[in-house]
């Protein structure tokens, strides 16, 4: 099958994917807002007792890092719809049809996308509001929606993948949640150097401490060193691993 109709395809099933955002948004409404919530629970509840990590106004030291809760709790509504999707027999209804077979999967991919860039304008207008006041220039708040959604593209394999491996729906909510916690065991909430010496040793080694703090130093002008490095390194390689992890297990299936 050539590239623009496999193109064409994958199309088409971000189509199908973004009506179901359309006509069943709780699912999807609930993972857009509860990382919004989160953040204003830490802002107000926890922030004047964390304002000594942050070094200055909480909010500022939070946003960063609760941007990257929207591709982790992405990465369970894709493993939960890939689910699905196979459970109900509708993977195996579009395998009799003359299409791309991965365009399946390629759609669930772009529409996590979509709807994590969208999850990000309404963290930072609620943030906004609330106080955040970044410095970044144009190009730098480009850098950071591209480095979030380099992130997504790699999460949202692992998310194909769990969903191919998962026997039914709800073990499929349940098997991402180690990627769930990830950003709350990383430099996102709290500085790592207030940790104890175990837990900081994880935080700093674990991906999203580099992704973090390089949109902290994009969007507030602190320094990122050699993290965008590492960030876009652990986004190449976990993507690789989600994608050869999901087309060999569908591959397998199909056969």
């Amino acid at each position: 099958m050539s590239t623009s109709l496999a193109l064409a395809d994958s199309a088409t099933m971000l189509r199908r994917n973004l009506l179901h955002v359309k006509r069943y948004p709780a699912m999807t409404f609930s993972i857009l807002v509860m990382p919004v919530v989160l953040m204003l629970v830490f802002t107000f509840v926890f922030g004047g007792a964390l304002e000594k990590s942050s070094g200055g106004n909480y909010i500022d030291y939070l946003t960063p890092g609760m941007m990257l809760m929207l591709p982790a709790y992405l990465t369970v509504s894709v493993a939960v719809s890939i689910t699905t999707d196979k459970t109900k027999g509708i993977v195996n209804r579009f395998r009799t049809m003359a299409i791309s077979q991965s365009s399946m999967l390629a759609g669930q991919v772009v529409g996590a996308l979509i709807q994590a860039l969208i999850g990000v304008v309404l963290m930072v207008a609620v943030a906004l509001l609330v106080g955040f006041r970044p410095n970044a220039n144009p190009v730098e708040w480009l850098a950071v929606f591209g480095l979030i959604g380099l992130v997504m593209f790699a999460f949202s394999w692992l998310g194909v993948a769990i969903g191919l491996v998962a026997p039914t729906p709800e073990s499929a909510s349940n098997m991402p949640f180690p990627l769930v916690m990830l950003p709350f065991l990383g430099s996102g909430l709290v500085a790592t150097d207030t940790m104890p010496v175990g837990m900081r040793q994880f935080a700093e080694y674990q991906p999203f401490t580099p992704v973090t703090e390089t949109l902290r130093g994009l969007l507030m002008g602190t320094e990122i060193g050699a993290n965008g490095i590492v960030s876009i390194a652990w986004c190449a390689g976990l993507g690789l691993v989600g994608y050869v992890w999901s087309m060999s297990r569908f591959r397998k299936q199909i056969a």
